[in-house]
């Protein structure tokens, strides 16, 4: 029973309430038994819900949408009721959990796939998937990094075996996340002064949101550096053990000679 007049508050059955917002009868009683969605107005034995109704479905929706549990829901509508913007808590989970790549995903066929590593057996296949370097979209396979991609491919073609590729990858793989952890904390821990299960102050939002902005580039920074001096360490390191074998072999060889010929004069 929506009313036309601007000067009055729509009005809405149950019925009309979950049309107009997209959800169903359904979900808005256990919205209700969840407290997130206020009461009716009663009329006798009628249920009357109005715009608030359809503005907080809406919300439910849209968060819904954007991979949100109801229990963080519950958690974001008690914070808003507290106080705080929307916009600043969701700019507050953005800064902290958006990506920190802003590569698009890509998808290959298996063909293509054979095409750039030769190799690709179901073994290998399933070890990638388990890696999360690549996932199965029906016959396809969609890498949420083409750049690893690519540069696997490349590494192939310059002679590294596909499978050794994956097990260093495999090997790695917890040492980076220790890394990631480590960052993560640093640029996160400004929030270290708030209570483990609270929102900071509202008014506090916005400077942490841009002091975390700033510091996510900084991170990354410091992890290019930090590779770059292991893998150039790495590289002396196997460079000089590959030239210290090679001498220790030459004289090696030069003592035998020696020998021989110290041998020789003896006898002659």
């Amino acid at each position: 029973m929506p009313k036309t007049p601007a000067s009055e508050p729509n009005e809405y059955t149950v019925d009309e309430l979950a049309r107009v917002a997209g959800a169903t009868v359904r979900n808005i009683r256990a919205y209700q038994d969840r407290e997130l969605l206020a009461p009716p107005t009663k009329r006798g034995r009628v249920a009357v819900y109005d715009d608030t109704h359809v503005a907080r479905l809406t919300l439910i929706n849209h968060l819904l949408a954007r991979g949100y549990t109801l229990a963080n829901i519950q958690d974001l509508i008690q914070a808003i009721e507290e106080g705080h913007d929307l916009r600043s808590i969701l700019g507050l989970e953005s800064a902290i959990g958006s990506r920190w790549s802003h590569e698009r995903a890509q998808t290959y066929t298996l063909a293509a796939l054979a095409k750039m590593f030769g190799d690709v057996s179901p073994i290998r296949l399933a070890k990638a998937l388990k890696l999360g370097l690549l996932e199965r979209d029906g016959t396809r396979f969609v890498a949420r990094s083409p750049a690893v991609v690519n540069a696997g491919a490349a590494l192939v073609k310059e002679g590294v075996p596909p499978g050794d590729l994956l097990e260093a990858v495999r090997l790695s793989r917890p040492h980076f996340e220790q890394v990631a952890k480590a960052l993560v904390d640093l640029v996160v821990r400004r929030l270290d002064r708030y209570e483990q299960d609270a929102l900071p102050p509202p008014a506090d939002v916005p400077a942490l949101v841009d002091a975390i902005w700033r510091l996510r580039p900084l991170a990354m920074v410091l992890v290019e550096s930090e590779m770059n001096r292991a893998l150039e360490e790495a590289s002396e390191g196997y460079l000089a053990d590959r030239v210290s074998a090679i001498l220790d072999k030459r004289l090696d060889r030069a003592t035998a000679t020696g020998a021989r010929r110290t041998r020789r004069k003896r006898s002659g």
